[in-house]
């Protein structure tokens, strides 16, 4: 059922009003077709997808029922397509938050998965850290062997579920026709603030309206949060962006790529190189506001 009677105007209804996808026994030729497709579709985040592109020799086992629906999604969360969308070119933090969207259905919980799939993937490769979603005892739980994978949280399962994670999947999911691959966000994570003071943004609805899909906040993001004690007055009031890489502190093991950014006034800029630096950390930038 939809976890909110706003689901119509919010655009969860396909979600909440049809059930899981999943490759039957007896399934007719046009079923596996719909099998497959359902699964680009949530894997890739909704893509335009060319004929071109398709995973013909996985489809051609999953149609023979040499593989599962469970290795389909596997095979297509390593694919170079995958990779391309959603790795090579993105901040790590926003490739976990695509990876818990699209194989778990669902957004990070707490910084602390996060920093599991960090070191996951610093340790062990990419390769290993799709495996640690697909193989996990949630996603058994879920969607077993013959499932699509679908977006748990934009409705009541009543397996596992969390209060924060319709707010927080609702800020990578933005309505029914919109595709991960062209996002607004692009390829910087979405959830970094929620995740890193433990809160939940409000439901902006996925419309053409002023507040809807296309609304971006201002650079410095929420007054309470671009400064310290709540005002932008604080010290000289001048702002000033701070990009960080590789921190190696306590729940940050080391990543390929920046993987911070926070915004703080001058007055705090030495002793916050000063910690990052204690930390193993590298500035990557310092950029005026």
């Amino acid at each position: 059922m939809a976890i909110t009677t706003a689901a119509s105007r919010l655009g969860t209804s396909a979600f909440s009003d049809a059930a899981p996808t999943e490759l039957r026994p007896n399934a007719t030729s046009g079923e596996v077709e719909a099998v497959i497709l359902a699964v680009y579709q949530q894997v890739l985040g909704n893509p335009h997808l060319l004929k071109s592109e398709r995973l013909t020799i996985p489809e051609s086992l999953l149609r023979d029922r040499k593989i599962t629906v469970q290795e389909f999604v596997r095979q297509v969360a390593k694919s170079d397509l995958y990779k391309d969308s959603f790795f090579q070119n993105c901040f790590q933090s926003r490739t976990i938050e695509m990876n818990f969207k699209h194989l778990l259905g669902r957004a990070p919980y707490d910084q602390s998965e996060i920093a599991e799939h960090l070191d996951r993937y610093e340790t062990q490769g990419f390769d290993a850290d799709i495996d640690s979603y697909i193989d996990s005892a949630e996603y058994q739980t879920s969607f077993g062997e013959n499932i699509v994978p679908y977006y748990r949280d934009l409705v009541t399962t009543g397996i596992g579920q969390r209060s924060v994670g319709f707010p927080r999947l609702f800020q990578l999911y933005r309505g029914y026709a919109n595709s991960d691959r062209a996002q607004l966000i692009g390829s910087a994570p979405k959830l970094v603030k929620d995740l890193a003071w433990k809160t939940a943004a409000s439901v902006i609805p996925p419309s053409g309206s002023s507040n809807g899909f296309a609304y971006q906040p201002a650079a410095r993001g929420e007054a309470s949060y671009s400064a310290f004690q709540g005002s932008k007055a604080f010290g000289s009031g001048r702002m000033f962006r701070v990009e960080v890489a590789a921190i190696m502190g306590q729940g940050y093991p080391k990543v390929r790529r920046v993987n911070k950014a926070v915004v703080i006034p001058f007055e705090e800029l030495t002793p916050h190189m000063q910690r990052v630096l204690k930390q193993g950390g590298k500035i990557a930038s310092i950029t005026p506001l």
